[in-house]
C-alpha cells in the first residue's frame, strides 16, 4: 500500500535552523524557493550570472554564485537541467558540502543512473512535483498545491525522513497529497509518460491533421476541432479531478457511445508489447545511455527532430 502524507503529517519546525540554497533560479527553482520563503524558511539562491542571477535578487533573496551559496546552506535543492547536474555537482557543490546536510532533487534520473554519485555522509532527498514550475507557484498562492513523489533515498543523518516531509510542506504538497515512492520508480515512471503518454498525444495530433487535411477539411477547423480550443485541456483537467470513466457523463450520449466504441479499434491490446518494450527500455537504461551519447555528440539527433517538429505545418 502506498504511504501518501498531507499538513498533519509533517513538520516546519525541524527546520528552522537550517538554511537552504536552492540552486538553479529557473522553472522549478523560482517556485520552489518563493513557497518556501513564503513557508517561513531561510531560503538563498545560487545560480550563475545571468538573468536569472538578476530575478533572484528582484525577488529579494541574497543570491549568490553556486560555491558560495552551498557554502552557507545546510540543504542544497538541485533543480538544473538534468544533463549539467554532474559536472555542476562535481565542480561546484561536493566540496562545499559538510557531513550531515542534504542534497535535495526534483528527478531522480542522475541518482538512479548512476551518473552522479553523492557522497555518504550526507541525506539524499527526491522532492519531485507531478506539475511544472509556474503551477507549484500559482497552487501554492491560491492556498493549494502540486502533488508530489518523494522519498529519502539516503539517510546519513536519522533525520532523512523528517527533513523531506518538511520540505514537501514546504513548497505546498501537503496540502493535497506527498506521495512515498523510490527515486527508481519516479524516474521510470515520468519517462513513461514522456516516452509513450506525450507521443501518443502529439503524434495522434499530427496524423490526425495531415489526413483530414488531405481529405478536403478545413486546416484551422481541424486544429480548432482537435485541440486549439482548449477543449482538450478542459477534458484532461476533468480526468485529474473526476476520473477516467466518471468524467464520462459530463459528454453528451453521442460522444460517450462514440469514444467507448472506438477505443480498443484506435488502440488494441496489441499495444500493450509496445508498452512492455518502451518500459524495458527505461529500466535497462538503454534510454539514458542514449541520451548520454546524444550529449556528447552535441545534439545531432535531438536537433535534427526539433527541426522537424517546427517545420511541420500544424505549427
Amino acid at each position: 500500500m502506498v504511504n501518501i502524507y498531507h499538513d498533519d503529517d509533517a513538520d516546519l519546525s525541524i527546520l528552522k535552523d537550517e538554511v537552504i540554497a536552492v540552486i538553479g533560479y529557473g522553472n522549478q527553482g523560482r517556485s520552489q524557493a518563493l513557497n518556501m520563503r513564503d513557508s517561513g524558511l531561510n531560503v538563498v539562491v545560487g545560480n550563475i550570472k545571468d538573468r536569472s542571477f538578476d530575478q533572484a535578487e528582484e525577488d529579494g533573496f541574497e543570491t549568490y554564485l553556486i560555491p558560495k551559496a552551498v557554502e552557507k546552506a545546510s540543504i542544497v535543492f538541485i533543480l538544473l537541467p538534468d544533463e549539467v547536474q554532474p559536472k555542476v555537482y562535481k565542480d561546484s557543490i561536493e566540496t562545499n558540502l559538510d557531513s550531515g546536510d542534504a542534497i535535495v532533487f526534483a528527478h531522480g534520473y542522475n541518482i538512479h543512473y548512476g551518473f552522479l554519485w553523492p557522497k555518504d555522509d550526507i541525506d539524499v532527498l527526491m522532492v519531485a512535483p507531478r506539475m511544472v514550475g509556474k503551477f507549484v507557484r500559482e497552487l501554492y498562492e491560491k492556498g493549494s498545491g502540486a502533488p508530489v513523489f518523494f522519498y529519502a533515498h539516503q539517510d546519513a543523518t536519522g533525520k532523512a525522513q523528517e527533513r523531506v516531509l518538511a520540505l514537501c510542506k514546504a513548497i505546498g504538497a501537503t496540502r493535497v497529497g506527498a506521495m512515498e515512492i523510490t527515486v527508481a520508480e519516479e524516474t521510470e515512471l515520468d519517462h513513461f509518460s514522456e516516452h509513450f503518454i506525450a507521443p501518443v498525444i502529439s503524434r495522434t495530433l499530427i496524423l490526425s491533421y495531415e489526413v483530414l487535411t488531405e481529405m478536403g477539411y478545413t486546416p484551422e477547423a481541424v486544429l480548432l476541432e482537435t485541440y486549439m480550443s482548449g477543449e482538450l485541456g478542459e477534458v484532461a483537467s476533468s480526468l485529474a479531478k473526476d476520473g477516467l470513466v466518471v468524467q464520462l457523463p459530463f459528454h453528451s450520449r453521442t460522444s460517450q457511445y462514440g469514444q467507448l466504441l472506438y477505443a480498443d479499434v484506435v488502440m488494441g491490446d496489441e499495444y500493450k508489447e509496445l508498452i512492455r518494450e518502451i518500459v524495458k527500455e527505461i529500466q535497462t537504461a538503454e534510454f539514458a545511455k542514449d541520451w548520454q551519447m546524444e550529449q556528447m555528440l552535441g545534439y545531432p539527433k535531438f536537433n535534427k527532430l526539433l527541426k522537424q517538429a517546427f517545420e511541420h505545418p500544424i505549427n
